[in-house]
């Protein structure tokens, strides 16, 4: 061992470093070196694929969607309709600021679930995607650009180690404004974007 060296480190980096002898750990550092999580170091960047394959930044994303409250969204013929659960996280807390649905633009809307923070930035970007848009064309996004171009800025955050992804998935309503058809689509923590009748 090195001067200042850590135990632990030898016993679980051993066998790759090549070293003769086997150091067991001290008894203070037994539990360190059986605590690794599932992810086990394979969690630690959005860019780190698992030996089987799978990314658990992004999995740990659509966690804190499942572990947040119900959004639901119901497309009529005249129409989408939005609920969430409302959740009274205090009694000091001042009623409104706590908002799970969001106007985007004048002919769409969207209800998240997830962590609050990262759902408003994404629904500050709809605002943007839309308002550019309609800047550039002169006339409203229709429903599956806006879906589209929403879920490949979310999907953008799964590709870098800088950055994790959102940890929110998004209900975004839309009624196309020549056609008068609504429109409801779904967006993940991964990008993915789901139409549904």
């Amino acid at each position: 061992l090195g001067v200042g060296a850590h135990p632990c480190a030898v016993h679980a980096w051993g066998r790759q470093a090549h070293l003769k002898r086997e150091i067991a750990p001290s008894p203070s550092c037994a539990s360190l070196v059986t605590m690794a999580g599932t992810g086990a170091g394979y969690d630690l960047s959005v860019t780190t694929f698992s030996p089987d394959g799978r990314v658990f930044q992004v999995e740990y994303a659509g966690k804190a969607v499942e572990n947040s409250g119900t959004a639901v969204a119901i497309c009529c013929k005249d129409g989408v309709i939005f609920a969430v659960e409302k959740f009274l996280l205090s009694k000091m807390l001042v009623p409104g600021t706590n908002k799970r649905i969001f106007p985007v633009s004048r002919n769409s809307g969207m209800a998240v679930a997830g962590m609050s923070a990262d759902a408003r930035q994404l629904v500050a970007r709809a605002r943007s995607e839309a308002h550019q848009y309609t800047s550039s064309y002169g006339e409203e996004a229709p429903p599956e650009i806006l879906a589209e171009r929403l879920g490949l800025f979310v999907h953008a955050y799964t590709l870098y180690g800088s950055i994790r992804p959102f940890g929110c998935a998004v209900l975004l309503g839309c009624v196309d404004k020549d056609t008068k058809q609504p429109s409801l689509f779904c967006i993940e923590p991964q990008g993915m974007v789901y139409k549904y009748k």
